[in-house]
């Protein structure tokens, strides 16, 4: 059993993760940031749930950029095969859940 204060989290560097559970190779992440992360494009599909702060959610979305901002409580889901990249605007944890060594 775990319990886990998420705004009591903060990472030494951009993206710090904490990890919380693997299930049949599925990870359950808490991520702290206050910097931008990279474009990718995960091998499976991503769940992204803001738990504090704000974060631009940038992605491409038939062959165009598009964004959204993301508020606590909103969830971003990428199916295979979509590019996307956060931004926080200002610190924000971050829960993933994604397949196991995804990008």
């Amino acid at each position: 059993m775990k319990i886990i204060r998420s705004k009591d989290f903060t990472g030494e560097r951009p993206w710090a993760a904490l990890d919380i559970a693997n299930m049949n190779g599925i990870t359950t992440r808490l991520h702290w940031t206050d910097q931008p992360y990279k474009w990718h494009v995960n091998d499976g599909q991503e769940v992204f749930v803001v738990l504090d702060g704000q974060v631009e959610m940038r992605f491409m979305e038939q062959g165009v950029e598009r964004s959204t901002f993301l508020q606590v409580g909103d969830i971003f889901y990428a199916a295979v095969g979509t590019a996307h990249v956060a931004h926080p605007v200002g610190p924000a944890r971050v829960l993933v859940v994604e397949s196991e060594g995804s990008v």
